[in-house]
């Protein structure tokens, strides 16, 4: 678009003749504001060919033959169609000339029109325009032309001298759906005996993607990847997408989703509001597998007569043709929407000239019709989008509570004479406590040889003390490498022993999967080519600058990518033989993505149960497309954001379009994380990041060591003082519940109220509402009656004070409508926490005091 400071410019080449709408292709072609060239009596003109259209997909070039007169000039080139768009070149753009020789289209060609002289000139004869040229045919050589005509005597030729003829246009091809061609622009001349019959022209229609009633940007997609959007069984996934049509009559829309099964499910779509043109539904998911889903637009004949009789029959203007009319949109209820047979007696209702039109009109709009022909609206032009796969995993993919813990440290003790490690039979005891509090997925750090060159001690020394563990992560020793057990926890068998006792309690284990090796693992010696050797001979450890892990070599996926691909799979199988389904990769953004791409798909193939949970603190880019090529859950930055605005942000980031394929699961803690707010937020803090953990999404985690308030960072870090990372940690779990100095009982209460309420089961259903206070959180949660085991609607709103030295008191302004209420309306609350009941409205007061309890979660109770 033009500035407004170049109006002047464009008048002044608009003057000069620059507005031409010449393309470059049809340079040869001479503006019609050209002055023509004097012809002279002595050589009669002859007329320009007739114009020729743009040829068609598939055309043929008759071959040539020697009575075939060579052109004087080339035929200038025409750009071929698209035939996969429809386009088509714009009547007023100039179109190229044409030779006999030129290949014809399938449509008959367009004679020439007469041109108009621009001035007096010199007479000359008037002369015939030649015979069109015939349609190409692959079969046979064209006909000669025809011998050219003697000059006609017509009173109405035209001298030669005229300006370069104005184009004709072609007339338009009829719709195949038309009862009368259209008529033709200008007469065609007739067709001789020998001329071939012209080909049959498409329909337009076939040749465009855009259908009748246009349906466009469906959702949920990836954008700009062709991987496909996600979901999970039981998730109510919302879909939509834009679709209109010209004109005021009304449209419709439908989604049609088709389980793995082949069953069809279709859910009626509202307009989210009016002119916006977008259409959306709820649709709940109870089959694991690829679906695929697409939209229907629709004309809405019912909807656009309830609003044209409405006016005609009030004002008396075409009443019983308006009646007629609807008695027939009630029996295309019946015959093409599976109507109930009931609307034939609306159909005669409206037909009896016995009774008043308002009381016919009365008969065809209560609110029972009404329903009827919402559920089985008589369509007209559905046009339907192309078809969009959604993939559907297991629930646990989205829905669980985590708990981290070292077997090594369940059942340590220490003696005289050093440290005893815990086993996998020791850590079996703690099993019974985890699932007491709700947790239903035990995830395990790295469980193989720990590697004893380069190994840590104490918080990340270089100097370890004989029977010091060692980190976890450094994966390997002459005891083996990534396929095997480290010696202290027992054996293959005792693990399996200990993931059936997990089950028994209804718990997954989660196993760590960290692709870095020890300097001593057997893959060093075996492989080298799996590691970057540098110029000095030695093989680089990691770094993560400041922080360096001389115990671990990263492995160099460039080296032989296939064999370490294949040697990954060939690992991962050994440890679901063993009843492990759920894996927390360490680090994989520090991995080719084209490898968890290829590692995913090949493991979900065989085994669609597992699961991949990407540890991946890294940029947003990377993040989003480790969890789009694959990856079911990931980390998130939830730890680091801490006040009311960084909080509602991201609630409302991670639950909004990103979640069609990004799952969060919101880590408290974890050995390496230990923020500054619970470093010095003491049991308020804890308690605020747990219950905003549990209700916000539906996975959330906790290192074992939150619920007795480990709150002591080792100097400069974000990190637990003694970290378990490097030592073994024995823990007193009755004594702290004895003294009352463990919240247990509080994260027992907060997974007991995710199990009881589906509506924190969800992702897609956060809305986040304002309270006066910046210090003060307010997000809901709601489910439609539809979509729960009850029928009933399940709603939870969740006011956090998240200021864990203060009391807040304010008040807080709900949004109803995304409470499943109506605006205006009363309501009681009741705490699941505390378990008192307040009356509610729109606006509400609240007081937190973050000593007793800094966090309402309220569960509506609907009137």
């Amino acid at each position: 678009m033009r500035g407004f400071d170049s109006v002047g410019s464009v008048a002044k080449e608009k003057r000069r003749g620059a507005f031409s709408r010449r393309k470059p292709e049809d340079a040869a072609v001479p503006s019609r504001a050209a002055a023509p060239e004097p012809v002279t009596a002595q050589e009669p003109p002859v007329e320009p060919p007739a114009l020729v259209e743009p040829p068609r997909p598939s055309l043929v070039e008759p071959p040539a033959t020697d009575a075939d007169p060579a052109p004087a000039d080339p035929p200038a080139l025409v750009e071929p169609p698209k035939p996969t768009l429809g386009l088509r070149r714009p009547v007023s753009a100039p179109r190229p000339a044409s030779t006999a020789t030129t290949a014809a289209s399938s449509l008959p060609p367009v004679p020439a029109e007469p041109s108009v002289p621009a001035e007096p000139s010199v007479p000359a004869e008037p002369s015939t325009p030649l015979p069109p040229a015939q349609p190409a045919t692959p079969a046979a050589p064209p006909a000669p032309p025809a011998p050219q005509a003697p000059p006609a005597t017509d009173a109405t030729a035209v001298p030669a001298t005229s300006a370069p003829a104005v184009e004709p246009v072609s007339a338009p091809t009829p719709p195949a759906y038309a009862s009368t061609p259209l008529p033709p622009s200008a007469p065609r001349p007739a067709a001789s005996a020998t001329t071939a019959a012209p080909a049959a022209a498409p329909d337009p229609r076939t040749q465009v993607h855009t259908g009748r009633i246009p349906v466009r940007d469906l959702f949920p997609v990836v954008p700009g990847s062709p991987h496909p959007a996600k979901a999970v069984v039981g998730e109510v996934v919302p879909f939509s997408a834009t679709v209109f049509r010209e004109g005021h009559d009304q449209i419709g829309a439908t989604l049609v989703l088709t389980a793995p099964s082949g069953a069809v499910h279709r859910e009626a779509m509202r307009l989210v509001a009016p002119g916006t043109d977008r259409y959306s539904a709820l649709a709940a998911i109870d089959e694991q597998g690829m679906w695929t889903w697409h939209v229907e637009g629709w004309s809405d004949d019912w909807g656009t007569w309830l609003h044209d009789a409405e006016i005609k029959i009030g004002a008396g203007i075409d009443v019983e043709l308006m009646l007629e009319i609807g008695a027939r949109l009630m029996e295309r209820s019946i015959a093409d929407a599976d109507g109930p047979a009931s609307l034939a007696e609306v159909a005669a209702a409206l037909r009896d000239e016995t009774r008043t039109p308002q009381d016919r009109w009365a008969a065809a709009t209560t609110p029972t019709v009404r329903a009827q022909l919402q559920e089985h609206p008589p369509r007209a032009l559905v046009s339907t989008s192309d078809e969009v796969p959604l993939k559907v995993e297991r629930t646990k993919a989205l829905v669980g509570s985590w708990y981290e813990f070292f077997p090594r440290s369940e059942g340590a003790r220490k003696t005289a004479d050093g440290w005893v490690s815990g086993t996998f039979q020791t850590a079996k005891e703690r099993i019974p406590a985890v699932a007491a509090m709700g947790f239903d997925v035990l995830y395990l750090p790295p469980i193989h040889p720990i590697g004893e060159v380069n190994r840590k001690g104490p918080n990340n020394t270089l100097t370890p003390a004989p029977g010091d563990p060692g980190s976890p992560w450094a994966i390997g020793s002459k005891d083996g490498g990534h396929d095997a057990i480290h010696p202290d926890l027992g054996t293959i068998d005792d693990l399996r022993d200990f993931v059936a006792e997990a089950g028994r309690h209804g718990i997954e284990v989660a196993l760590d999967f960290a692709l870095q090796c020890a300097p001593d693992h057997p893959w060093v010696t075996e492989h080298p080519d799996w590691f970057t050797q540098l110029p000095d001979g030695t093989i680089a450890f990691a770094e993560n600058p400041p922080k360096k892990y001389q115990d671990i070599y990263p492995i160099n996926f460039d080296h032989d990518p296939a064999g370490i691909a294949h040697e990954t799979v060939r690992l991962l199988e050994q440890w679901v033989d063993c009843g492990v389904q759920i894996f927390r990769v360490d680090n994989p953004h520090t991995k080719p993505v084209w490898f968890w791409e290829w590692v995913i798909a090949t493991m979900t193939e065989r085994h669609p149960d597992v699961m991949f949970h990407a540890e991946a603190f890294t940029r947003p880019a990377m993040m989003q497309t480790l969890a789009q090529v694959g990856f079911q859950q990931s980390v998130t930055y939830y730890a680091w954001r801490n006040t009311k605005d960084e909080l509602a942000e991201y609630l409302a980031e991670v639950s909004g379009e990103q979640a069609a394929w990004f799952r969060p699961n919101f880590w408290t803690n974890t050995p390496d994380i230990l923020t500054e707010f619970l470093q010095f937020g003491g049991v308020p803090a804890y308690k605020i990041r747990a219950a905003i953990a549990a209700t916000a999404v539906p996975s959330w985690a906790v290192y074992a060591g939150y619920e007795l308030i480990e709150d002591v960072a080792r100097p400069g870090s974000e990190e637990n003082v003694d970290n378990e990372k490097y030592e073994y940690k024995e823990r007193d779990w009755a004594r702290a519940e004895r003294l009352g100095t463990s919240i247990a009982p509080y994260l027992t209460r907060l997974n007991r109220i995710r199990s009881e309420h589906p509506a924190l089961q969800q992702l897609r259903n956060l809305t986040v509402h304002w309270s006066d206070d910046d210090g003060v959180l307010v997000f809901s949660k709601h489910l439609d009656g539809r979509f729960t085991p009850s029928g009933e609607p399940d709603t939870i709103v969740v006011v956090a004070n998240v200021d864990p030295h203060s009391v807040r008191q304010t008040m807080v302004h709900l949004d109803l409508a995304a409470l499943g209420l109506e605006p205006g309306s009363t309501f009681e609350v009741h705490d699941l926490v505390t378990d008192q009941v307040w009356e509610w409205g729109d606006d509400a007061f609240v007081r937190l005091d973050a000593f007793v309890e800094p966090v309402h979660i309220l569960h509506v109770r609907h009137p």
